[in-house]
């Protein structure tokens, strides 16, 4: 089952063994709660019991014909593409210029950078709720976009600094000794070389936007809600099986995003591997 290296002793065969049979316990433990969550969501009675009384779609039917949920689904969809969108401007920017070799006090401000990853959500979701009200960002979209660019920005600049650092600028000199002008070597040169690295920080990016739900309590109001927020007040209200379908669809959703940032890390390790030798 296990390819070992032939000159293993037994104790590096054994040991080998215990590290992949405890990986597989952690692992098996952290999607365990998933994994039984997920086949109630085709229950056909409205109970949460094993075994299923009966398998049914009426719940992602629910889902798709309520005009709450797709309310929900629509302000979900709105912040996540636009807060994305300006994260990933921003966070370029960003690892652009950390990446120039002039610049100082690089550590400081990647520290600032990345602090949004580090601080916790609830004190991130307090301060900006006061620096919001004066300008009457509350209880809207546009506030929350905002707030979860910020939180995005952070994936964004970690993943493109990260690609930056193995690009072989004698490529953006060469162009800029062709009489290309520094956008036009970024735009023709350099951005199709790290835009695997681009992608996987957007898609970091959505995917905090898509299920963040503390700030959105302190920004958002009725009319405002997200599909996290709707799954909030649900759990609080009337725990339906339409949460469990709805949570379902987020985890298939997680899950393409996270084969997608598998293979643009390979596709970054391949180029990488062509431009070295090169």
């Amino acid at each position: 089952m296990f390819n070992f290296p032939a000159y293993a002793t037994i104790w590096g065969r054994l040991g080998r063994f215990v590290h992949i049979a405890i990986s597989l316990a952690v692992l098996l433990y952290l999607i365990l709660p998933v994994l039984v969550v997920m086949p109630l969501s085709f229950s056909s009675q409205p109970y949460f019991t094993y075994p299923l009384p009966g398998v049914s779609l009426r719940w992602y039917e629910d889902f798709l014909n309520s005009p709450e949920w797709m309310d929900a689904l629509k302000n979900t969809l709105i912040t996540g593409v636009s807060s994305t969108l300006i994260a990933t401007i921003l966070g370029v920017m960003a690892s652009l210029g950390l990446t120039s070799p002039r610049l100082k006090g690089k550590a400081l401000i990647t520290g600032l950078l990345v602090s949004p990853m580090i601080v916790p959500l609830i004190i991130t979701a307090v301060g900006v709720y006061f620096a919001f009200s004066p300008l009457g960002l509350t209880n809207s979209l546009a506030g929350l976009i905002l707030a979860h660019a910020a939180l995005g920005v952070p994936f964004v600049v970690v993943t493109v600094t990260a690609t930056l650092a193995g690009f072989n600028e004698t490529l953006s000199r060469a162009g800029r000794s062709l009489g290309a002008s520094p956008f036009r070597v970024f735009v023709q040169v350099k951005l199709p070389i790290i835009a695997p690295g681009v992608i996987s920080g957007a898609l970091f990016a959505f995917a905090t936007s898509f299920d963040e739900i503390v700030v959105a309590l302190f920004l958002t109001g009725p009319d405002e809600k997200t599909i996290p927020r709707q799954m909030w007040s649900g759990i609080r209200e009337q725990l339906s099986p339409t949460i469990l379908a709805v949570a379902t669809i987020l985890v298939v959703i997680s899950t393409l995003l996270l084969v997608t940032l598998e293979l643009l890390r390979r596709r970054t390790e391949r180029l990488r591997g062509a431009l070295a030798a090169v």
